[in-house]
């Protein structure tokens, strides 16, 4: 079965999501964001007055140097940091008025992050780390649960290692293990930090199939990449320097 077909037959609802989203509105607005952190070498301007909006179904490429603030953004996005100053509107609704607590449930339906570094939870096994965001938002009958993380690690070609802890994985089998906890819930925004940085070139390509499949069936994606040939997958790049968008 092609990657294609197990991502039909393990994500049905995917594209049906956020139906009430207006097509001439923004998916994600920004408006005026910036972000500044005060160091011990002084203030540090992360994000700068930037405005920005991404559209329901985009698939979006991040680039730019290190230091130019691109990680900042996706974390602001995904509601991770809180804006300095500015607006943020993720699907209508003001992410940067929301609190910590409101912030949490809200992401964990809206927003699959796939951290640089995986993130997964030692002390649970492959699969159970893919179950918990299923859990956590009281999401699917107990008894689906199970199976739709099953079929999300063989989405993503690791369901050997099901039953394993994330210790005895590779660094490129718990990425593609943090991608299939990313997509538990069916969220309608998937937001990736170097998400194949540690994968070989063939698993790559899958993941990138993958993801240009989720953006046609109505997915919004965001992928912070250093590598220009992954970013020129996306539909559309935006570059970072300096803390400011340089293109979009």
């Amino acid at each position: 079965m092609s990657s294609v077909d197990i991502l039909k037959h393990s994500l049905p609802h995917v594209g049906v999501v956020m139906e009430t989203t207006s097509p001439t509105k923004p998916l994600i607005h920004l408006k005026g964001v910036s972000k500044i952190y005060q160091t011990d070498a002084g203030r540090f301007v992360a994000l700068d007055n930037v405005d920005l909006q991404i559209h329901q179904g985009e698939f979006v490429s991040i680039v730019g140097k290190s230091g130019s603030g691109k990680t900042t953004l996706i974390n602001l996005i995904t509601g991770i940091d809180q804006p300095s100053s500015g607006e943020i509107y993720i699907d209508q609704k003001p992410v940067h008025l929301l609190k910590e607590s409101e912030k949490a449930v809200w992401r964990g339906l809206t927003i699959g992050v796939v951290f640089q570094f995986f993130q997964l939870l030692p002390t649970l096994t492959v699969i159970e780390n893919v179950m918990l965001p299923m859990s956590l938002c009281n999401l699917y009958p107990g008894n689906e649960r199970l199976e739709r993380a099953y079929e999300l690690l063989k989405l993503v070609q690791v369901e050997h290692q099901a039953d394993q802890l994330p210790s005895f994985l590779s660094g490129g089998e718990q990425q593609r293990v943090a991608i299939a906890r990313a997509l538990a819930n069916d969220p309608p925004i998937i937001a990736t930090d170097e998400p194949t940085g540690n994968l070989d070139s063939h698993t790559a390509e899958t993941i990138m199939a993958l993801f240009q499949d989720l953006t046609r069936r109505g997915k919004t994606l965001l992928m912070v990449t250093h590598d220009p040939d992954l970013a020129a997958r996306a539909q559309r790049t935006i570059a970072l320097a300096d803390g400011r968008i340089v293109r979009a």
